[in-house]
């Protein structure tokens, strides 16, 4: 009978150490998303933010996500998309749907929403989640894969409630004054690796682009609290800085 309860003991103690490991490695590997956010601002950039930056950014700074990020699916997207449509409160058909401009109130080319990815086709698979609200004001595609830069352009001139694209482009419209940021409420960034693990924080070039975007354009309306973000993938950093092979080619 000893033996058995010490036999049971041990089988319990390592279940105790198994469930102890797990627990550090999700800590260790998944960090707050705020504070991941801006370890991978400052840690990109050489910066270090001032006691009052920091004493800036709240709680709602992030917009958190009700489903784990550790999956990549359209279902995920959807549940992604349902979480910005439900960040706008009771006015979301208002903000998200409706096609007319509003002299004064709604101007051209400004969405509520902006997607960033690091590829085209990425830009499009997120775009999907948000088809339920998409259907009378169409979203613009704002990569340079297959899509002209005046045609972006021509749609830009519309009401445009969600765009999605990549930093060079996006960037290119903004300092054109094609695509305006005075209703942009909610900053998506698609920071899901790829195969080789890189993702929007690490891919060479785009990473660059990116920051560069970012710091030009979105780092003073957030600190001001003016703009949310929504980190959609895992808050944990990508293997793409560590690969010795060279990155993937850029699809924009």
């Amino acid at each position: 009978m000893a033996s058995g309860k010490k036999g049971k003991r041990k089988g319990s103690d390592e279940n105790d150490d198994d469930r102890t490991q797990k627990k550090n490695k999700t800590t260790e590997t998944n960090e707050e998303p705020l504070r991941f956010f801006v370890n991978q601002f400052q840690a990109a950039n050489g910066v270090h933010l001032s006691s009052i930056e920091l004493e800036s950014l709240k709680d709602t700074t992030i917009l958190e996500l009700s489903n784990s990020q550790s999956t990549d699916t359209d279902l995920d997207v959807k549940f992604m998309a349902g979480d910005v449509k439900a960040s706008f409160g009771d006015s979301w058909r208002k903000v998200l749907c409706e096609s007319e401009l509003v002299e004064g109130k709604i101007a051209a080319g400004s969405p509520s929403v902006l997607v960033v990815s690091y590829s085209a086709l990425r830009s499009i698979h997120l775009l999907k989640g948000f088809r339920s609200v998409t259907k009378l004001c169409s979203p613009v595609k704002l990569f340079s894969k297959h899509i002209k830069l005046q045609e972006q352009i021509s749609l830009l001139k519309n009401r445009v409630n969600i765009a999605s694209g990549t930093p060079s482009r996006i960037k290119k419209l903004i300092d054109i004054e094609a695509l305006g940021l005075s209703r942009l409420k909610v900053l998506v960034l698609d920071i899901h690796p790829d195969v080789k693990g890189f993702s929007l924080f690490t891919l060479p070039q785009v990473r660059d682009e990116f920051w560069d975007l970012f710091k030009n354009y979105f780092y003073q309306p957030m600190i001001q609290g003016d703009l949310r973000i929504c980190l959609y993938g895992p808050c944990k950093p990508a293997a793409g800085l560590k690969s010795k092979k060279g990155p993937p080619v850029r699809d924009e």
